[in-house]
């Protein structure tokens, strides 16, 4: 994936549309919303069922491609930040490709493995208006367990073992990511949630700083714990993230600032890399 290039025009024509039309601007979660829940289900474009692996690949019209994920929680009042991202995607966008042209962005989204019927979703990884419409397809349970933990460790699982990047493997460029969200991961990633959700066998569990390990082999991984959410500002929260990921953990004080705190982070990290 990743080929052709982000239009704003093209973007704002889908916009308008929508909104002439009544379209709803998360169109796979209204259509779930008609439904009883337990019918409820991830959009087949986004579900990780036999997905061996999602890759950011270097094209013609990206000759130096350079990956990103941004995982979000779907739960409860977190639901406003995929929302807040829809809406000010052309922002992002602009201010990532005037510095870095050949970015790739896959858009993910997190619940709870253990209670909800979507607890991961994963796009693909592009570069143009494809891009709205994985976020688009993303379905806004709202759900979530209890005890402030969500399974934002499937997320980094998946960027451990289900990626594939040509910045890295051809110059050694770390795609960046993000988990936006405002509870602690599980300590471990449970073979028997893996095994459901990616269609794979894994005898034994895997510790969370494990997978951590490894994934940031080939990510710079960052944690964003985004103002105005039910945990934001909870010390154990940011504790634990910072216990994880070090200087890696970004608290903001407000939702609205997420788009421009990606985009500068991106760009950041990416020609620090390249610096080196």
């Amino acid at each position: 994936m990743g080929w052709g290039h982000w239009s704003d025009d093209e973007f704002q024509a889908a916009q308008t549309y929508r909104e002439q039309r009544g379209l709803a601007a998360f169109g796979h979660s209204e259509a779930m919303r008609n439904q009883p829940r337990h019918t409820w289900r991830v959009h087949q474009a986004l579900d990780p069922y036999n997905v061996r692996v999602r890759e950011a690949r270097d094209s013609q019209e990206h000759p130096e491609s350079v990956a990103v994920a941004v995982f979000f929680d779907v739960t409860g009042s977190m639901q406003r930040v995929p929302r807040e991202l829809q809406v000010r995607l052309p922002s992002l966008l602009s201010t990532v490709t005037a510095l870095i042209p050949d970015a790739q962005i896959l858009f993910g989204a997190v619940g709870d493995a253990t209670c909800d019927r979507a607890p991961l979703q994963i796009g693909q990884f592009e570069s143009d208006n494809r891009m709205d419409e994985d976020l688009r397809r993303i379905l806004l349970e709202g759900g979530g367990g209890g005890g402030m933990r969500e399974s934002y460790e499937l997320a980094l699982y998946f960027l451990a073992r289900h990626t594939a990047l040509d910045c890295h493997e051809k110059r050694g460029v770390k795609g960046v990511a993000f988990v936006i969200g405002d509870e602690m991961p599980y300590p471990s990633v449970s073979g028997h949630e893996v095994a459901a959700l990616f269609g794979e066998s894994m005898v034994k569990d895997v510790r969370t700083e494990t997978v951590i390990k490894e994934a940031s082999r080939t990510w710079d991984i960052n944690m964003i714990i985004p103002g105005g959410t039910s945990h934001a500002g909870d010390q154990q929260v940011s504790g634990l993230w910072r216990t994880l990921l070090g200087d890696r953990v970004i608290e903001l004080d407000d939702v609205s600032s997420i788009c421009d705190t990606i985009a500068l982070t991106v760009v950041d990290r990416v020609m620090s890399q390249k610096a080196h």
